[in-house]
């Protein structure tokens, strides 16, 4: 060859057409701990304390409402909100994160496991958070100090962003697990959208603030199609292949909404202010807590080994 001669690139056909590539848990978490970072320090500011509770309260009549217990540390004390719903809910989201490390210990390369993993993980993190600011230390957090108490808190802000992450996530995990193609594609471009649009929802309703979008409703309004997506999902492919993993996935869709509509139907009938007026310190809460703590034990024990990611 002679010097100076041009030699054009070596174009491989396989590159040709190739499909963009999906980023992976890494590149996700590092487009996601920025965002919340960022909402952390914006929230800071007092925009959420502009929010009075409902109905409205202050530090002694939030003692005389809710089940609480003083607790005594050499001269510290510290006031516990709703100790058994407290252990439930700390339970819970100590098993999340432990079935989570379930996924990740027997993955065996499948990434749909690894999804699962991370979605269970942020699901307890998300519960602890969520046991702190609404039961364990909620007096301390909302009403200690203030004229009035407040209405939520940025731990409560922090638990609904990793709630729907956590959906999403699991979007993620029955994307690689039940589909491929085009059909994975559209599966994972709804759970980064949908994550998107609700950690922007929320983070301007902490900031403006609005009640509605950094309530529990809009979170139900957010997981509510991705939990329906999962029935059609595996309903479908259970009635063609007939497959294990598929059956035990649409049980614990099956039990997730049957926990959920146990929460609401508890709620709605209105029992929990009869039974803590004769000191039974069970609520709406602790109906739902223990029914995810079954559900975390079922993903362990059932959903974790059957699933695998699809050709």
């Amino acid at each position: 060859m002679a010097p100076g001669t041009f030699v054009p690139p070596k174009v491989t056909p396989k590159l040709l057409g190739r499909a963009p590539v999906f980023p992976g848990p890494t590149g996700l978490m590092r487009c996601f701990l920025p965002l919340l970072l960022a909402m952390l320090l914006l929230t800071g500011c007092a925009r959420l304390d502009a929010i009075p509770a409902s109905p409205p309260q202050t530090a002694a009549t939030w003692l005389t409402i809710q089940p609480h217990a003083a607790i005594k540390i050499g001269a510290l004390e510290i006031i516990l909100i709703q100790p058994s719903t407290s252990f439930f809910v700390y339970l819970l989201g100590v098993l999340a994160i432990g079935a989570g490390l379930h996924f990740f210990r027997i993955r065996d390369g499948q990434r749909s496991r690894v999804w699962w993993g991370i979605a269970l993980v942020l699901w307890g993190v998300g519960a602890l958070l969520a046991g702190t600011s609404y039961e364990a230390f909620s007096y301390a957090l909302k009403c200690a100090g203030r004229p009035a108490c407040v209405w939520t808190s940025w731990w409560e802000v922090v638990y609904l962003i990793l709630s729907v992450a956590s959906v999403d996530a699991m979007m993620l995990a029955e994307a690689y697990a039940c589909t491929a193609g085009r059909w994975r594609r559209a599966l994972m471009i709804y759970a980064v959208a949908n994550a998107a649009v609700y950690v922007a929802l929320v983070l301007a309703g902490a900031l403006i603030p609005v009640k509605f979008l950094i309530s529990f409703e809009l979170l139900i309004l957010f997981a509510a199609p991705t939990i329906l997506i999962f029935f059609i999902l595996n309903g479908r492919r259970y009635a063609r292949l007939r497959d294990d993993m598929d059956l035990a996935l649409l049980g614990a869709w099956a039990w997730l909404v049957l926990t959920l509509g146990a929460y609401f139907a508890y709620l709605m009938l209105g029992l929990t202010p009869a039974l803590w007026a004769r000191g039974i310190w069970f609520s709406e809460n602790d109906v739902l807590h223990i029914g995810l703590i079954v559900w975390m034990i079922y993903l362990a024990l059932v959903v974790a080994p059957r699933v695998r990611d699809t050709a």
